[in-house]
């Protein structure tokens, strides 16, 4: 909801007629592939857990693999956007800049918080899953893969908004 409300007043802040528009670095659409990526990864993570009906040593070890890929896509994503706003800051874009720079580090810094969310939800099944009595519902695993997806697909939101309105 928080994103529908910045998105709401992107839109009337814009209407004001003293907007200027942001060339956003590369770098953001790079991190996209690094985001989607990890998406993949943590599906094939889920798809190795939930196909184990007797949660087998070999499908916990490949499920593991894949989730510490994730993690380390998901952490290098974050990485990413903190260059990505080094290279606004040196371009002399900050929050406080103009209207449209704030909106763009609001939007990427709020989104940033909630992967670092999803992070640690990542780090908590992967936890879980090294325990020897594992005790971890497949509930917790699809809500979490869910929450992931979610941030890719609201990654994908935010990206089209910044390129086409800011």
């Amino acid at each position: 909801m928080s994103f529908a409300a910045f998105t709401s007043a992107l839109y009337v802040r814009q209407g004001s007629g003293d907007w200027t528009h942001v060339v956003l670095p590369r770098l953001i659409y790079l991190n996209t592939g690094v985001l989607l990526l990890s998406s993949i990864t943590l599906e094939m993570a889920r798809r190795a857990f939930m196909n184990s009906p007797e949660l087998e040593a070999s499908a916990l070890r490949s499920s593991l693999r894949w989730l510490g890929i994730t993690l380390a896509l998901g952490l290098a994503f974050v990485a990413g956007q903190y260059f990505v706003w080094r290279e606004l800051a040196a371009q002399g874009l900050y929050l406080a800049t103009n209207s449209n720079s704030s909106f763009l580090y609001v939007l990427t810094g709020v989104h940033a918080l909630h992967v670092l969310g999803g992070i640690t939800g990542l780090l908590r099944l992967t936890v879980r899953m090294t325990r020897k009595q594992i005790t971890l519902r497949r509930n917790s695993v699809t809500n979490t893969v869910i929450y992931w997806h979610f941030m890719g697909v609201l990654w994908l939101y935010l990206l089209l908004v910044i390129s086409v309105r800011l």
